[in-house]
């Protein structure tokens, strides 16, 4: 044996030694997700044949969250084959240093993406977030609804913008919704559902929450229940059997694929997530993870909590602004703006 395939062997070693390394973290990755499957409501049977649209939340791309967990999440979707992914909140979570993994994230979805923003996002550069979700052909909905087709079939989607940070408009969002077409509301804040219900969304998608990460003993529901005051906490609540008219309806909390401060997740509830929902599909026509549950009292924030919130933005836009500027100086560029 030469000296050349001697160096060759040993290439082919470490590549399949690297392959296996990563089928075994991918094996590793997947045991922390759990799959949950759910029926649309009852309005949808009468106006769609079935569509599957896949539900993804609060990935939080960056160091806290390993980029192949990110991955593993994409590629459960993609094995579902589902007509539509959404995205709702928290793309990114204290900084936008991971953009690029984010696009790379965005664009492996094998369908079509509709995204509405999260606090994080807002923290961190929204317009900056927005630009790389529009870079990998995701559709980002600020306050608005837009009607899409997927297997001949109309669905109106309708996001809302985050209203943890003082962005959503629930008014503006349903300003002209058609009701002879289904719809399917996205807000990153779940309480934003009760608003929703009112003008005709009879199911709405959310996250932030992440499951209270630690669900042992409902320990979460003490934590982001009782404490924050969340009403939705994790997975369904409300009625998927209300009429069109009865201005009630569903909401559901995912739990989220990663984190922005600590990655501990503890309980069966608190797994990494990806959720399908059937819509046209009657709820009980196959095993769901768990039926509507009631919801948690909940409290209205203050008006001067929700102040501070909208401070704490502006206070974080402009340490970018000045961030910016520096460089700027230093590097005779001019530094782009914030909307």
């Amino acid at each position: 044996m030469t000296a050349l395939d001697d160096i060759a062997q040993r290439a082919l070693r470490d590549a399949d030694a690297e392959q296996a390394r990563k089928k075994r973290f991918q094996r590793d990755y997947r045991k922390q997700f759990r799959v949950r499957r759910f029926a649309g409501p009852l309005v949808h049977q009468t106006q769609l044949d079935h569509l599957r649209i896949a539900h993804v939340t609060d990935i939080h791309v960056g160091r806290v969250t390993p980029f192949e967990a990110q991955m593993e999440a994409v590629r459960l979707v993609n094995e579902g084959e589902p007509d539509a992914v959404v995205i709702t909140g928290d793309f990114v979570c204290h900084s936008t240093l991971h953009l690029d993994q984010l696009e790379e994230i965005i664009a492996a979805y094998d369908a079509p993406v509709f995204a509405v923003l999260g606090n994080h996002d807002h923290w961190s550069g929204a317009d900056e977030v927005r630009r790389t979700l529009h870079k990998a052909d995701a559709e980002v909905l600020d306050n608005v609804h837009t009607t899409i087709t997927l297997r001949h079939q109309k669905l109106q989607v309708l996001g809302l913008d985050d209203t943890y940070t003082g962005h959503g408009d629930w008014r503006k969002a349903t300003k002209g919704l058609r009701h002879d077409l289904p719809v399917l509301g996205l807000s990153h804040i779940a309480e934003e559902a009760d608003a929703l219900w009112t003008q005709g969304v009879p199911l709405v998608l959310s996250g932030h929450t992440h499951a209270g990460q630690i669900t042992i003993a409902k320990l979460h529901e003490l934590a982001v229940g009782k404490l924050a005051g969340h009403k939705y906490i994790h997975g369904l609540y409300g009625s998927r059997e209300a009429e069109r008219d009865s201005k009630l309806g569903a909401v559901y909390v995912g739990a989220g694929v990663g984190a922005a401060v600590v990655p501990l997740r503890l309980g069966e509830r608190a797994r990494r997530e990806v959720t399908f929902f059937e819509l046209g599909h009657a709820a009980g026509s196959f095993l769901e993870h768990h039926a509507e549950q009631p919801a948690l009292p909940g409290r209205k924030p203050s008006e001067k909590t929700k102040e501070r919130r909208m401070r704490a933005v502006a206070k974080k836009r402009q340490k970018r602004e000045k961030k910016r500027a520096r460089l700027a100086r230093k590097t005779g560029d001019i530094p782009p703006q914030d909307d």
